[in-house]
């Protein structure tokens, strides 16, 4: 009625008012019913106890495939150099993919959980350290899993294309500790510390893009190369010092542990840093040897 004895502009002006208050808090209760939905299936559904192996192994897996055939299609179009690759260098191509995506989401979760999270900090009152985990915690490292599965699989079916019997010795003990520290829940802080060595990943992965897009000579391959060497010392060098610090200081928690996750928290990351200085030293060879090359 208001609206019929105000009339004319007025009248307008109110309607368009009316209908945008009516649009705006329909947006606002479709965000609200969304949102609540997506907590609801991600308490009930994703991270129920006895069901976070399956679901985030199988999350894991399905993003890989997912990853690998958006990169296939994104690659063909936006990248002239895919279409004259080899049938081996476009798997390689999607698999590198599969490998960054699992970097950046694996880094950005063992970040949080080692240095921003309360989960796994000095807490007289919050039990032994290597005996906390969370639902979170357990999903992520299922997600883990289910790549470094899919992976392997991808290493083995096309062995040795794909990387060398080092790939594969590294994924199959990356696989059983992940697993492990996933189902028991045991040692979940150190596992954490050994995958944000992943950071590394995307730096490598993109070195092997420019090689294979012929810009070997370009700055950017000489920055990559620098920035992959202080990241691989960071990550993968004192980041696995600052580990065996942390277990000897904690000690007598880790000897709380199952024997078999004592041989894991020991033994996995002594073999990983045997690798690692191996690699750094090859990054390093490589390196001189580029920079010697520039001047």
């Amino acid at each position: 009625m208001l609206i019929g004895v105000l009339g004319g502009g007025s009248g307008i002006a109110l309607r368009i008012l009316l209908y945008s208050w009516c649009w705006d808090n329909l947006i606002v209760m479709a965000m609200k019913s969304y949102q609540i939905n997506a907590e609801l299936l991600l308490k009930e559904y994703l991270l129920a106890g006895p069901l976070i192996p399956y679901t985030s192994i199988t999350g894991g897996i399905f993003a890989c495939k997912m990853v690998y055939d958006l990169t296939s299609l994104f690659s063909a179009v936006y990248f002239k150099s895919y279409s004259n690759l080899t049938n081996l260098q476009r798997i390689e191509w999607n698999n590198r993919a599969i490998s960054t995506f699992h970097a950046v989401f694996i880094t950005m979760m063992s970040l949080y959980f080692v240095f921003c999270s309360d989960l796994f900090s000095d807490q007289p009152h919050a039990g032994l350290v290597t005996f906390r985990s969370s639902a979170l915690s357990t999903f992520a490292l299922g997600v883990s899993a289910g790549y470094f599965i899919a992976d392997l699989g991808m290493i083995i079916w096309f062995y040795p294309s794909l990387g060398g019997m080092e790939y594969v010795i590294h994924h199959s003990l990356s696989l059983i500790a992940v697993a492990y520290s996933m189902l028991t829940g045991e040692g979940q802080l150190y596992t954490y510390m050994v995958l944000i060595s992943e950071t590394t990943t995307p730096g490598i992965n993109l070195r092997w893009y420019l090689d294979t897009a012929g810009m070997k000579k370009s700055k950017a391959y000489l920055l990559n190369g620098v920035v992959i060497f202080f990241a691989w010392f960071v990550a993968r060098i004192l980041l696995f010092i600052y580990l065996f610090y942390h277990v000897f200081l904690h000690q007598y928690q880790v000897k709380q542990m199952h024997s078999f996750g004592r041989l894991l928290a020991l033994v996995v990351p002594v073999v990983l840093s045997v690798m690692n200085l191996m690699w750094f030293w090859k990054i390093f060879k490589g390196m001189k040897k580029t920079l010697a090359k520039r001047h």
